[in-house]
């Protein structure tokens, strides 16, 4: 039998680099592909090699940078919603973010761009120690937004990748959507830094591969519980407490309760519209509050306390709330 075909206890027993996984013939390779045509519409000679490892990571020096074993093969990524709850770059879209992002990081490498004087003035000094965690500012202007959790202010380094990944999107209209942003400022850098860089080969070219998924060694329970410890440090308690408040149900009702999460995804939209109506808060900050709020009631395998119209206007309520102690509250610190 096919490792692809075993029940979950059975699979997560299997070793990581015994999976044989590779990006050819996968759902990454039709994505990959499109990241070469984006780079060619940019009229950008510099193309970065990939490689299969267990997460998303540029090493420095490398030209190129690291994908996930489990966005190779469907039944991995299916395994990682399952034990994570969510996959990182499981969506076509999410997945073309991370590939722009990864690119910037590789395309520095080859061309040392954090060298120049005028890089360090506009994102600041790329010799700063990564730190493990970092509490972004959720109304701050002065970055884009790109990734989850505000992920341009984790860094200087991520703040150019973040603003390259934005510049190399098809249809972005960043010129639009920054108008009047202090950010727009670093994308018309990088407009003007890859109009120099386009047609010149790369100072470096590597072919450096870390931690390559064939040789992890680790069983996949061993993978999952590290990753879980990891994660679990990030807990925001007010996310727990407020949910369980809102839709609190006796004991013998909830079997026959439909479940929170599904109901929350159905109206994600919704509800993101919603609040934005009645608070004028960013569209960025109410969905991924949202996300936040369905990732925590699928935890806690919270149900519907009332009837749905009467759900939607308690989760409205919770996630204006929650906003709130986001922005005045102190945001929580996020792992990088």
């Amino acid at each position: 039998m096919h490792w692809s075909e075993l029940p979950r206890e059975a699979l997560l027993d299997r070793r990581i680099g015994d999976l044989g996984v590779t990006i050819e013939d996968s759902p990454l390779a039709p994505r990959l592909a499109a990241l070469d045509r984006e780079l060619e519409a940019r009229g950008l000679l510099f193309r970065p090699y990939t490689w299969l490892s267990t997460e998303w990571f540029a090493p420095d020096g490398a030209t190129g940078f690291a994908i996930p074993f489990f966005l190779a093969h469907p039944r991995l990524v299916r395994l990682e919603r399952s034990q994570m709850l969510e996959v990182e770059g499981g969506s076509a879209a999410e997945c073309m973010k991370l590939l722009r992002h990864e690119t910037a990081h590789a395309i520095d490498n080859a061309y040392g761009l954090r060298r120049r004087r005028r890089f360090r003035d506009i994102f600041g000094r790329p010799g700063l120690p990564y730190r493990a965690s970092y509490s972004p500012d959720p109304t701050s202007r002065d970055y884009v937004l790109h990734l989850d959790y505000w992920y341009s202010q984790s860094h200087p380094l991520e703040d150019f990748a973040e603003t390259f990944a934005v510049w190399l999107g098809p249809g972005s209209r960043w010129r639009k959507r920054y108008a009047g942003w202090p950010a727009l400022e670093k994308l018309l850098y990088v407009d003007e830094l890859m109009d120099e860089i386009r047609d010149a080969p790369p100072k470096l070219r590597t072919r450096r591969r870390e931690e390559p998924a064939h040789g992890v060694q680790r069983t996949l329970r061993a993978y999952y519980a590290q990753k879980k410890a990891h994660y679990a440090e990030e807990a925001t308690p007010a996310f727990d407490g407020q949910l369980e408040r809102a839709f609190a149900l006796p004991e013998d009702a909830a079997p026959r309760a439909p479940r929170l999460a599904p109901f929350l995804r159905e109206h994600r939209r919704d509800l993101v519209a919603r609040v934005a109506r009645s608070t004028g808060q960013h569209r960025y900050l109410l969905d991924h509050v949202v996300r936040e709020m369905i990732a925590r009631a699928k935890s806690r395998e919270l149900r519907l306390s009332s009837s749905r119209e009467s759900s939607l206007l308690d989760a409205a309520v919770v996630l204006t709330s929650l906003t709130g102690h986001f922005l005045y509250g102190g945001s929580p610190r996020y792992h990088r």
